[in-house]
C-alpha cells in the first residue's frame, strides 16, 4: 500500500485566490460606495493575489497528479 501525502499546496492556494477575488471585487464596489474615489494602493496589491493563487493551484494540480504510462 502506498501512502498519501498530504499536499498543502493547494488549501493555501485557494485561500490566496480568495483574498484576490475579495480584493477585486472591493476594487470594483470602492467607486460606488466611496462617492468616486478609488480603492487604496493595498487593495490593488492585494488583487494581484488572485492570478498567484491560480498559478498555485496549477503547480499544486501538476505536483500531485500521476503520470501516465
Amino acid at each position: 500500500m502506498e501512502k498519501k501525502r498530504s499536499s498543502r499546496l493547494l488549501p493555501v492556494a485557494i485561500v490566496v485566490f480568495v483574498i484576490g477575488l475579495i480584493a477585486l471585487i472591493a476594487l470594483f464596489v470602492m467607486p460606488a460606495v466611496a462617492d468616486g474615489e478609488t480603492a487604496p494602493t493595498a487593495v490593488y496589491l492585494l488583487a494581484l493575489c488572485a492570478p498567484l493563487g491560480f498559478l498555485l493551484a496549477i503547480a499544486a494540480a501538476l505536483r500531485t497528479g500521476r503520470r501516465t504510462r
